[in-house]
């Protein structure tokens, strides 16, 4: 079978090391992919014109497609793929505004009884302004569209929720924010794979979003994870129960099919699991830390969501534990360094794996390329093994004045 993966970053090149495993693909491809994806997969150079390679897919003869980012899922590459009689793991255009509009997300929560924070939705800036006057802090502001992760402000005084709100709202193009109240207890990802009636929820994970220890600096697309999250007593289930089924039926009952993976972000409340955001897509850096746990074949998993029958398969998972940090490069994330040299040791890979996202191969060797350059990833068989493996790698990595996190999994060591 010939498989493409859309995509470019670590979870790609995760998601490409698991579909190279399926004794199911004879030809794999990535477009545009990197150099740690060149070494399994074909190369196809790629600008982000969706037409152009669901035109190519047709013409070579592509089985099924996989797409690992979100913007060209919100772009609709998944209705173009299937317009052309393609199969393509991933939401439709219209499934994927559950990412795409933080706005269009809340509007679906509140229909169909979905647990979330109490919000308010504003597209110009005196309305937002003049609500924040009556608020207290702390207080959310999210950009309502894509930000790579990065559009969350949680504003501790008055002055910061404003300044977020007039940043998003005073630009040149029309924008959209979302205002919430805080919500404080652990923070969980659960990932869930959909065909648009049978749900099979993932281990859950935890992502580590702040640039620095201790929760602190910027927030960024990722600094970690870890797999799996210790959940207490019936949490998934009733996160399944009273979060995953309401959303598929709810979209279904309005006429979209969701097929693929949903992410939910979940705060562990003490009034009980709340959804923070919804995405579309597989987590990065979750699927990372998730995807080395997952026994089940990835391409078999992938066709079960494709073609509705998702409900004749059971997940298998490996036991143990893994652990991800995310290697930046300095200056991430305003004004990351480029063009810095970067060598990759030789570690057994049933300890430590390497997924590569901003880096460019070059004649003097693999260079930096962007802000989160690589994810390293630590198994073993509990996690402390998992992390104590992980900065094993990370310390054997050449990789001057990298930046990355110290204290993952620090809230349930």
């Amino acid at each position: 079978m010939k498989v493409l993966l859309v995509g470019s970053g670590g979870r790609e090149h995760a998601l490409c090391w698991k579909a190279a495993q399926s004794p199911l693909v004879s030809k794999l491809y990535a477009a545009p992919g990197n150099p740690g994806m060149a070494e399994l997969a074909e190369l196809v150079p790629w600008d982000g014109n969706i037409a152009y390679l669901a035109d190519w897919a047709f013409q070579e003869g592509i089985e099924l497609t996989l797409v690992g980012p979100e913007g060209p899922l919100v772009e609709g590459i998944a209705d173009a793929f299937e317009a052309r009689g393609l199969r393509v793991f991933g939401p439709v255009q219209r499934a994927a505004m559950i990412e795409g509009s933080k706005s269009f997300a809340k509007d679906l929560m509140h229909r169909y009884g979905i647990p979330t924070a109490q919000y308010r939705t504003f597209s110009d800036a005196l309305s937002a302004l003049e609500y924040l006057e009556l608020t207290r802090a702390p207080i959310v502001v999210k950009d309502s569209g894509l930000a790579a992760g990065k559009g969350v402000t949680v504003a501790t005084t008055l002055h910061q929720a404003k300044q977020a709100a007039a940043n998003i709202l005073s630009g040149p193009e029309p924008a959209e924010i979302v205002v919430e109240e805080f919500l404080s207890g652990p923070e969980v990802t659960v990932l869930a794979v959909t065909d648009g009636q049978t749900i099979r929820p993932l281990l859950p994970s935890q992502d580590h979003k702040r640039l620095q220890d201790g929760d602190t600096g910027p927030m960024t697309g990722g600094m970690g994870a870890i797999c799996p999250y210790p959940l207490e007593g019936d949490t998934l289930a009733e996160i399944e129960e009273q979060v995953l089924r309401p959303l598929v039926r709810g979209l279904r009952s309005e006429g979209i099919v969701y097929k693929g993976v949903i992410y939910a972000g979940i705060m562990l409340t003490g009034a009980g699991p709340k959804v923070l955001e919804f995405n579309a897509r597989f987590g990065d850096p979750e699927a990372q830390a998730i995807l080395p746990l997952l026994q089940t074949d990835l391409i078999e998993l992938a066709l079960a969501v494709v073609e509705g029958r998702l409900g004749e398969l059971e997940l298998r998972w490996h036991p143990g534990s893994s652990a991800c940090v995310v290697m930046t490069a300095p200056g991430y994330p305003d004004d990351p360094h480029k063009g810095l040299p970067l060598h990759l040791p030789q570690l057994p890979p049933q300890q430590v794996l390497y997924f590569q996202a901003g880096t460019r191969q070059s004649q003097e060797g693999l260079l930096t390329n962007g802000g989160r350059v690589l994810s390293v990833v630590g198994l073993g068989s509990d996690l402390a093994q998992a992390l104590e493996r992980a900065y094993t790698g990370v310390k054997a990595v050449q990789f001057e004045r990298a930046q990355y996190r110290r204290d993952i999994g620090w809230k349930v060591r």
